[in-house]
């Protein structure tokens, strides 16, 4: 059995990983809800906008959604991974280098894979194994709409030049602050369901044309998309975190508490064992 000095500071070192763990459950906590209210309050713009740019091109014939629309068959592929800059957060970076792997040696094999990253977990996982075109992992320190755009229209260019075949996005999904599910979703080239025109029951003045409209509205729903997964992201991550960190502080506080009942047994047959070698002696003495 330890002595009582090596138990006495292996309880104060767990009790001071407890602090630690704690405290860092608190910050997610405060940050997800930040995160949570924005993703929230996107989705439905989001959903709205790629629900308008199918109405409108339900009403014109033929293709008018311009080089963002091309299908080209598949030699090159660049997939978009969406990770954290830190670590101490479960799963949620290992399922996005996972699933990124998995995209690579089975549904692309064969094919040129490249990487963009955003997410400094992502980028040191995966620039050993697969090409780093770019690195944004100082996204998460001014995210922004208007930083997520720049990385967007980078996108848009490079596909637009034939550089790469089809986009993919890879990233955690916010579901709640104890679910996240790993998504991977087409962002180039764009996909524009079929939509009746039967469906379409009312009659709109369009002004300027809508072929204008569909070329001013596709760049921006695209910068939303992308937005809109970066932001799921940080809200995944957060919620992740707080659950690691939940976990961690139970789990601390589980062997604490193991440690200090083996101390206290430990202590006790120290005094017993002296009490013992008094009593010894004394008897010893008569």
């Amino acid at each position: 059995m330890a002595n009582l000095k090596e138990i006495r500071n292996r309880i104060t070192s767990i009790s001071s990983t407890m602090q630690i763990t704690s405290a860092m459950k608190m910050v997610s906590a405060a940050k997800l809800k930040k995160a949570q209210d924005s993703i929230t309050a996107m989705r439905p713009y989001a959903e709205k906008l790629t629900e308008l740019i199918q109405n409108i091109s339900a009403t014109l014939e033929g293709d008018h959604s311009g080089v963002f629309s091309q299908t080209r068959e598949v030699n090159k592929v660049l997939i978009v991974a969406i990770t954290s800059n830190r670590g101490l957060c479960g799963g949620f970076n290992a399922n996005v280098i996972k699933q990124v792997n998995l995209l690579k040696t089975s549904v692309y094999q064969g094919k040129t894979v490249d990487l963009l990253t955003i997410g400094k977990k992502g980028y040191d996982a995966l620039h050993k194994n697969i090409q780093v075109i770019e690195n944004d992992s100082d996204l998460f320190d001014h995210l922004s709409f208007d930083a997520t755009a720049v990385i967007a229209e980078h996108l848009m260019d490079v596909f637009a030049k034939e550089q790469y075949d089809t986009i993919q996005l890879v990233y955690n999904q916010f579901k709640n602050a104890a679910t996240q599910i790993v998504i991977t979703e087409q962002f180039l080239p764009l996909l524009l369901p079929e939509v009746s025109t039967s469906n379409t029951t009312s009659d709109y003045i369009y002004e300027p044309s809508k072929e204008e409209i569909l070329e001013s509205l596709i760049p921006t729903s695209l910068k939303t998309q992308l937005f809109k997964s970066v932001l799921d992201s940080f809200a995944s991550e957060h919620g992740a975190r707080m659950t690691a960190m939940h976990k961690a502080t139970d789990n601390a506080q589980e062997l604490r508490d193991q440690l200090k009942l083996t101390y206290n047994k430990a202590r006790q047959a120290s005094i017993t064992n002296e009490i013992l070698e008094i009593v010894g002696g004394a008897e010893a003495l008569k």
